[in-house]
């Protein structure tokens, strides 16, 4: 996420589901500037992630049968989300919050998010 093969302004959409809350919030500016500089002018964003209050939980056991697969995941509040969106140029258009489902213990946030177009300055 941090460095995509593809050239600046170079494609339409990213979907980034469930992903960028691998990234250490640190690395986050980084990775939204990347989707950013990828994305062509009006190109979008639809960016799905757990989030929470600047919770970090390291898991140890994959998915399935539960075979070793540690991995990371940190949760920030959907408003910092919104504000590391901004930050790195995108206009946010819809923003959703999900109560957690059955089971689960954090909330859901989706954001479809835009690259403005550049003005055409004769």
């Amino acid at each position: 996420m941090a460095a995509l093969a593809a050239g600046d302004g170079e494609i339409g959409g990213v979907l980034a589901f469930y992903s960028t809350h691998h990234l250490p919030p640190a690395e986050l500016p980084q990775g939204y500037s990347e989707f950013h500089r990828a994305l062509a002018p009006g190109g979008h964003l639809l960016l799905v992630t757990r989030v929470g209050e600047e919770e970090h939980q390291r898991r140890t056991y994959g998915y399935g049968d539960g075979d070793p697969a540690p991995f990371d995941s940190y949760r920030l509040p959907a408003e910092r989300i919104t504000e590391l969106l901004e930050r790195a140029g995108f206009a946010i258009t819809v923003q959703t919050l999900q109560a957690p489902e059955e089971g689960a213990k954090r909330p859901v946030a989706g954001f479809l998010a835009r690259k403005p177009a550049v003005d055409n300055v004769p």
